[in-house]
């Protein structure tokens, strides 16, 4: 239940041509708390509901809770999400042993694209792939629970 992630502005869409996976996915928050977000996502035709708490002082972990639930309760749930839905296309691309996942923002937060990977541990080592950019893993700016109310358009 715990994850540990490091998020990066991507510098190209060299990323695109690697990527083995893409999916549209809209989200809400239910609570967009930084202590305590909830949030419902539709990843392709899929539902999920996700429960995180605050991160660390580096704001790489935080405990996460995620259950899959059925597509019909997500759209339904949807309805009931604090203003401001965001829309991305997520690419997942393989880069030596871990999976980045990139975001490609709509929308009005059209003209963000941002990497994540999950690590193991904290201090883990990973590739970096050549069109990743600044790390900003502890800038709540680029939280989507953020992003949900502060777009990225109008910063």
């Amino acid at each position: 239940m715990i994850e540990i992630e490091r998020k990066f502005l991507v510098l190209s869409d060299e990323f695109i041509t690697d990527a083995f996976s893409k999916k549209r996915i809209v989200q809400g928050y239910i609570s967009s708390h930084p202590d305590k977000t909830v949030r419902i996502r539709i990843k392709g035709n899929k539902g999920f509901i996700t429960i995180k708490g605050k991160g660390n002082h580096s704001g790489t972990t935080r405990l996460e809770w995620e259950r899959e639930i059925g597509l019909l309760e997500a759209e339904t749930l949807l309805t009931l999400c604090e203003s401001g839905i965001i829309e991305k296309i997520r690419h997942e691309i393989k880069v030596g042993k871990h999976i980045f996942e990139v975001d490609v923002f709509l929308g009005e937060n059209d003209g963000l694209v941002m990497a994540e990977v999950e690590l193991e541990d904290e201090n883990e080592f990973f590739e970096k792939p050549k069109w990743l950019g600044t790390e900003v893993t502890n800038d709540e700016r680029y939280y989507n629970a953020y992003l949900s109310k502060n777009r990225f358009t109008k910063w």
